[in-house]
């Protein structure tokens, strides 16, 4: 009996993928995906209720805190003119030298995103430092590819996206050991950014940048840059810092990191001004996850039912999978291209279900499960063409899909293997 369960299980992840593929609704795809697997998988009226559709829910609660507050950090980092004054000086590097330009673009994009987060804030950012790459003769496709991978490198310590992570991996925490892989695995990403300019240099040709920037309308750009200090340059990272020095948890580092901001800016001039701004910021950061946190909410419906099926798939994932932490590392890292499209190891896709079951085996703890399946999704985050600012970018670049993952894939592939063998040096001994 639990072998035909199993099956049909199984039959119904194949088609959720299928689903996927064919451009389904993610949030009622996974809404769909609880049902079937509470009903398929013989789950009481009554324990469905409480352990698939309301406990999983609540719980993840104080985690959307998270998230809403990382969601705010990043819309003061744009409104306030921080990130878009750094984005600016950038561009003012000079053409003299297109290589050294196009690594400072790569790593003002990673200072930015260790903090903000979304797709607004990416299009607010991308419509400066593109047109940057471009002007300095960066191929489209090379620029795009560059920008991209530039943007998931930090996420490894990003704790809006981290924090999404625990809707399958409660137990994880965001400081001590993790911290440290995340900012290695994030170097590493950078690292294979700058390698990967480094070797299409040749390319670089400054007499098309004129074409390219006219193709992308960027030529005649009047974008008004507040002038902020210099010191403020440092408020993305202050976050991460707070955590690494003071042992600070996310809420309050933000909070701060947000206040330094405004006062930094000017914000804070008058009464009317400071509450005008704090609730414009407000009101668009969390506009924007809006979307997202009931996605969450209805993906840990998902999960709840995933885990209390996942004893059935016990008996074939324990012969399947490794049982060393070195092995499934490796295991991961070979086959993180299967994050792509949405796949079974992109989390908020099809590896949903490979994140829950895994969960709810207990064969490795959270805090090693949690970095080992967030490397392959960031494979996806990287480069995937399903994913929400890489569609803006390839529109934006007049770049054809196939030219970034034909660019993207083999640096995140190498990527990938690295940081998961970090994962087994930090996380899995």
């Amino acid at each position: 009996m639990n072998t035909l369960i199993v099956a049909l299980l199984l039959v119904t992840f194949v088609g959720f993928i299928i689903y996927i593929f064919k451009g389904g609704n993610l949030m009622l795809g996974f809404f769909i995906m609880a049902l079937l697997w509470t009903v398929i998988g013989g789950i009481s009226y009554q324990k469905a209720i409480v352990n698939v559709f309301a406990t999983p829910v609540a719980n993840y609660g104080s985690t959307i805190v998270y998230i809403i507050f990382g969601s705010w950090f990043g819309q003061v980092l744009v409104e306030s003119g921080i990130a878009p004054a750094i984005s600016h000086a950038t561009g003012r590097f000079g053409k003299k030298r297109p290589l050294i330009t196009a690594i400072l673009v790569v790593l003002v994009t990673a200072l930015i995103f260790s903090s903000a987060y979304g797709v607004g804030s990416v299009i607010a950012i991308g419509v400066i430092l593109l047109p940057v790459l471009l002007s300095v003769g960066v191929p489209r496709p090379i620029a795009l590819t560059a920008f991209a991978l530039a943007i998931g490198a930090p996420m490894y310590i990003n704790v809006v996206l981290f924090n999404q992570m625990k809707a399958f991996f409660p137990k994880a925490i965001y400081g001590g050991k993790y911290l440290i892989f995340g900012i290695c695995a994030t170097l590493v990403q950078l690292l294979a950014v700058i390698i990967f300019l480094t070797i299409h240099a040749h390319k670089f040709d400054p007499n098309k940048a004129s074409a390219n920037l006219q193709e992308v309308g960027a030529t005649d750009q009047q974008v008004e840059i507040p002038k902020i200090p210099l010191i403020a340059w440092i408020i993305p990272v202050v976050p991460v810092a707070m955590n690494i020095i003071f042992k600070w948890d996310a809420i309050p580092s933000l909070v701060v990191a947000s206040i330094l901001a405004m006062l930094l800016t000017g914000k804070m001039r008058g009464y009317k001004k400071m509450m005008s701004f704090i609730n414009d910021t407000i009101q668009k950061g969390i506009g924007n996850i809006a979307g997202l946190i009931m996605f969450l909410l209805i993906l840990t419906m998902f999960s709840g039912a995933a885990s209390l099926n996942a004893e059935r798939f016990q008996p074939i994932f324990k012969v399947i999978l490794p049982h060393s932490t070195l092995a499934i590392c490796i295991l991961i890292g070979i086959i993180a291209p299967l994050s792509l499209f949405r796949g079974p190891l992109q989390v908020w896709g099809a590896g949903a279900a490979t994140a829950a079951v895994l969960s709810g085996m207990h064969l490795f703890p959270d805090s090693f499960l949690l970095p080992l399946l967030y490397t392959a999704t960031l494979f996806a985050v990287s480069t995937d063409i399903t994913q929400s600012w890489n569609v803006w970018g390839l529109g934006y670049m007049k770049v054809q899909s196939k030219e970034l993952l034909k660019y993207g894939i083999p640096v995140m592939w190498i990527v990938s293997i690295i940081n998961e063998f970090l994962v087994y040096q930090f996380l899995g001994r």
